[in-house]
Parts: C-alpha cells; sequence; structure tokens
C-alpha cells in the first residue's frame, strides 16, 4: 500500500523515484512510475514518486491550470502503477529552491535516491530555471543516476494533460480514456442530494468537485460506477440540475442501473465512457424523468454495442 508523505523523511531505504506533477497520471506519466518502480523492484529499492499538491500549482507555465485528479486519486493511480511511498508537496514550500538545493533535500536527503526517472522536458527550481541536463549533473555530482523516460504518443502526438482536459472539455471522454489509459474517472465520497430519485425509484450518487478541479462538458454520459458492492453500469449528469435547483454548484449525478441499496457516505468511483447529450432546463420533472427514461434506454443500447470494447 502506497505510504503519503507531506512534510517528513521517508524510509531509510535506498529510492527509485520518478519525478513530475502527473497531473491525470496519463499514459505518459505511467512510463515515468512505472520506470521506477520496475527499477526498484530489480534493484531493491524503494519505489518513489515526488509531485505536487493539485490544489497548490494554479499555474503551470504561465498557463491557468485546471487540474485533471485530486490528490487522492493520484495516490491510488500510483499505487496501481507500484510506487510505494510519495512526497505530494505544496508548491509554495518549495518554489523558491534553487536547483542544487532542491536535488540536495528532496532527492539526497528524503528520498536517498540511487536513480531518478523524468521526461526530458522536466522543469525544477525557482523560475524552474533548472533542466534535465542540469538534473543529470547534479546526480552526477551527488551519487545518483538519472534516466530519462521516452514522451509516450497518440496518433503520432505527445500524449499531454492539456490535450486530455481539451477532450473532457468537449465531451469526448473515448479520446481522454485513450491518452489517459484508462477511463476518465469522478471520485470521493457519496453525498447526499435533493432525493427526488428515490420518489421516481432511480437510485442515484452525487459526487463533487474540488475547487480548482477541471469539470467535463455539462451533460449526460454513459458510465460504469465503482462501488463497495461491485461495478455497475450508469447514467451520468455533469452539470447545476437546472430543472430542480437553483444553485449554481457543479455535481455528477449518476444514475444506477439494476441498483438498489444506501450508498451515502461509501467511496465510490465514476467512470465516465461516452457522452449522450448536453445538459439541458425542462418544463416540469415530468418531462425530466421521461427523458431520463430516454437517457437509460439509449445508455443500456451503447453498453450493449460496445460491451467488449471498455470492460
Amino acid at each position: 500500500m502506497l505510504e503519503l508523505h507531506r512534510n517528513q523523511t521517508l524510509s531509510a531505504q535506498k529510492g527509485a523515484v520518478a519525478l513530475g506533477f502527473f497531473d491525470g497520471v496519463h499514459q505518459g506519466h505511467r512510463a515515468v512510475l512505472h520506470a521506477a518502480s520496475d527499477c526498484a523492484r530489480t534493484q531493491g529499492l524503494l519505489a518513489c514518486a515526488f509531485t505536487f499538491a493539485a490544489q497548490s500549482v494554479p499555474t503551470k507555465r504561465d498557463v491557468a491550470l485546471e487540474y485533471l485528479y485530486t490528490d487522492a486519486q493520484k495516490m491510488a493511480l500510483f499505487a496501481a502503477c507500484g510506487i510505494q511511498a510519495a512526497y505530494c508537496s505544496d508548491f509554495a514550500a518549495l518554489c523558491a529552491l534553487d536547483g542544487e538545493t532542491f536535488c540536495r533535500q528532496i532527492l539526497v536527503e528524503m528520498f536517498r535516491a540511487r536513480e531518478v526517472f523524468c521526461g526530458s522536458d522536466f522543469r525544477f527550481g525557482v523560475g524552474v530555471a533548472w533542466d534535465f541536463a542540469a538534473l543529470r549533473g547534479f546526480g552526477e555530482q551527488m551519487g545518483f543516476g538519472v534516466h530519462e523516460v521516452a514522451p509516450v504518443r497518440f496518433d503520432g502526438t505527445i500524449i499531454s494533460s492539456t490535450a486530455i482536459r481539451a477532450a473532457m472539455k468537449h465531451g469526448n471522454p473515448e479520446l481522454a480514456q485513450s491518452l489517459l489509459g484508462a477511463p476518465y474517472q469522478i471520485s470521493g465520497s457519496v453525498g447526499h442530494g435533493a432525493a427526488l430519485g428515490r420518489t421516481r425509484a432511480v437510485p442515484t450518487i452525487n459526487l463533487s468537485f474540488a475547487k480548482g478541479q477541471l469539470v467535463p462538458r455539462y451533460g449526460v454520459y454513459v458510465s460504469c460506477t465503482h462501488t463497495p458492492q461491485g461495478m455497475l453500469n450508469s447514467l451520468t449528469n455533469v452539470g447545476v440540475k437546472p430543472t430542480v435547483s437553483d444553485a449554481e454548484q457543479v455535481v455528477a449525478e449518476t444514475f444506477l442501473l439494476d441498483f438498489s441499496g444506501d450508498l451515502y457516505g461509501a467511496a465510490c468511483r465514476v467512470e465516465l465512457l461516452h457522452f449522450l447529450r448536453d445538459e439541458r432546463r425542462f418544463q416540469n420533472l415530468d418531462a425530466l424523468y421521461q427523458q431520463i427514461a430516454q437517457d437509460q434506454a439509449d445508455c443500456r443500447a451503447w453498453l450493449a454495442e460496445h460491451a467488449d470494447g471498455w470492460k
């Protein structure tokens, strides 16, 4: 199980360290993480990752950043890649360090790094003024190896978190899945909604987005939901539910197909598979639930047609 550290020294065991922000933990990021974990396994090292807390990075390369996944989501994905320990730092706590100090304090003193892995575009230190060549030079001075992990491409283009954000903003979860290496997910503890679903025998769960987190295109998606009771086929509306609420809080409301039970407070993960239609306001609840019935039929039809392609 992955051990998360925020402001403390890691294990005394020497480490194989993956470096990056890892927003979304897409296929390119996974290549870096797997390289570190594979090295750790073969050399008897601790598989580690360095990253920044998602909410602590408001911009990246002078562009406002809506991060894809929360720290909790990132840590779960790190663990799935074989990472055993991660240091998730607040950006403000380290952004003033020069390159040499970063390497000495973080890589040598904290991680006891023997091998370090990152992409060739990795930048670090105050003003991100130090590059991969500088990292390799510090490694030669301080006693750790530095390894470049080649970028991963899709349709000839290097995979990036920017492309994934664009895909989800345009309601294209299929493309996002190809870039991520897994369906785009929304996860968290199930919260209480208006409980209107109970009046129509349509069990629902509500998951919220964190402050600063990317919100996909408003609309209705075919989805699957991982719950303590197992995986369920589902239908998810991302948006503000304008027919039943005047509030502006964005939620992912998921209708669980062929399920009855209580999931309030449970940890669930909803994976968006296919965009069906835009969110819109209906004249009344009868019209809304008539459309939901049609959405469920369209959802079942899509799942039946793509049964072998998404599981």
